[in-house]
């Protein structure tokens, strides 16, 4: 009975077979000879419901591409806006999610085009899970990257604008991505850092407090009048309106080898810091010297033993 079947079957086969060879055929003598409405004209007279069918198709291919792209553009504006009215979100985490949500658009847009088209939806999306397997156990230590960028963005321990030191890098943060964090160093140097680096090493943020500490020491000679001195410092710390009064100014004393080591100690806000320490410094020689106190140099004493003894 199988026998019989399939040698019904395969004369059928062989005629379907040889009729679109023929159709094929006389499709390209038209061509060849300059007959394309005669072509065109018999395409649509023996396959006008499946010109038009595809047709169709294709124009709601196309409408689906177009709300696919508006659908991007009100998404896009939804997120930047609302992630520029949170002040506690940085605006890379507006961007990630825009691309994760252009991600997903995209995907489902593709799916559903492919659908109209009479593709197995199931089928793609086994082939493309099966081939995000592969790319992710290939590529798992980039993956490292996404997720410790993702951990860095919404634990937010530093944002564009931020001076940091993490690891062995330091300079201002310019860039927060995925897979790596962009810093530009003192002397203007280009630093791409990758996200797993920054995130097992331990974060430094001289932006991030309102208000920073300075500790500077400078030496006197033993000789010196120390209370003068303390009182001295105190005095030119209380008189810098840049120095914060609370906590107060101090001055710490230390016993060195060859000097009584002074430290002033002061708080000052993080946008004039730099200022104010480095003013403090260049202010120090003077008023030292017009006080009458000196900086003495390190100094050692050596004693030679008798060799007749």
């Amino acid at each position: 009975m199988a026998a019989e079947t399939t040698s019904k079957t395969a004369p059928a086969a062989e005629t379907a077979i040889k009729a679109s060879i023929d159709k094929i055929d006389e499709a390209a003598t038209c061509l060849s000879q300059g007959k394309a409405d005669e072509f065109f004209s018999s395409l649509w007279q023996n396959h006008q419901a499946a010109v038009i069918n595809f047709g169709k198709t294709v124009l709601l291919a196309i409408i689906v591409l177009v709300i696919a792209y508006l659908l991007t553009k009100v998404v896009k504006k939804l997120i930047m806006k609302t992630a520029d009215k949170v002040d506690s979100l940085d605006s890379s985490i507006g961007k990630l999610l825009f691309a994760i949500a252009k991600f997903g658009i995209s995907l489902l847009t593709f799916l559903i085009i492919i659908d109209l088209f009479g593709v197995n939806t199931a089928s793609v999306i086994t082939v493309l899970g099966a081939a995000g397997l592969a790319v992710a156990l290939a590529m798992k230590d980039s993956l490292s990257n996404i997720a410790a960028g993702l951990m860095l963005l919404f634990m937010r321990p530093y944002k564009v604008g931020d001076f940091v030191d993490c690891g062995s890098v330091t300079g201002t943060i310019s860039e927060l991505g995925l897979f790596s964090t962009i810093v530009t160093t003192l002397d203007g140097i280009f630093i791409s850092v990758p996200n797993s680096t920054i995130f097992g090493s331990p974060i430094k943020n001289y932006s991030r407090n309102a208000r920073r500490m300075a500790n500077i020491t400078v030496g006197i000679s033993y000789s010196d009048d120390l209370p003068q001195a303390i009182d001295l410092f105190k005095k030119m710390m209380d008189e810098n309106e840049q120095i914060l009064k609370d906590p107060a100014p101090m001055v710490l004393v230390d016993l060195a080898d060859s000097s009584v080591n002074l430290t002033l100690r002061f708080w000052a806000s993080n946008d004039v810091y730099w200022d104010v320490y480095w003013g403090i410094k260049a202010q120090l020689k003077a008023t030292i010297e017009d006080a009458g106190f000196s900086i003495p140099f390190p100094q050692r004493v050596i004693t030679f033993a008798n060799k007749e003894s």
